[in-house]
């Protein structure tokens, strides 16, 4: 798990007028083997496959040599609400397609909404 710098932390929140609290955050390289199911069919959101990743990393113990652990989606629940979290998060057209379309090194940063408790997904191509 890579903790984000204090300067990069407030960042992120500056100009947001959203309640949320950072619970994890980590880095991935979405490689060839992340693009596909375990039943081998291919994958075509970039949600499916980090959800893949994160099962790859967590559940297969098939990481790629730059993949950050994380224990939020060590939890199977966790991973299986990826793509709502996702919807919920804002990440730009250009990244996800970026992830659908090659094999990016990624930066996958958890929230919660204090104001909901409801956590989401922001994902950014390093």
């Amino acid at each position: 798990m890579k903790l984000l710098p204090p300067l990069l932390l407030l960042a992120a929140f500056a100009g947001s007028a959203r309640a949320d609290r950072l619970l994890e955050s980590y880095t991935a390289r979405l490689s060839s083997q992340d693009h596909f199911s375990s039943s081998g069919a291919r994958l075509s959101s970039a949600a499916a496959i980090i959800r893949q990743d994160r099962a790859n990393f967590h559940k297969f113990g098939r990481q790629d040599p730059e993949d950050e652990g994380d224990q939020y989606f060590a939890a199977a629940r966790n991973r299986e609400v990826l793509e709502v979290m996702l919807e919920r998060g804002s990440s730009t057209r250009g990244a996800l397609n970026s992830i659908v379309n090659g094999t990016p090194l990624v930066q996958v940063s958890i929230f919660r909404d204090e104001r909901s408790g409801r956590d989401y997904v922001t994902v950014t191509v390093k």
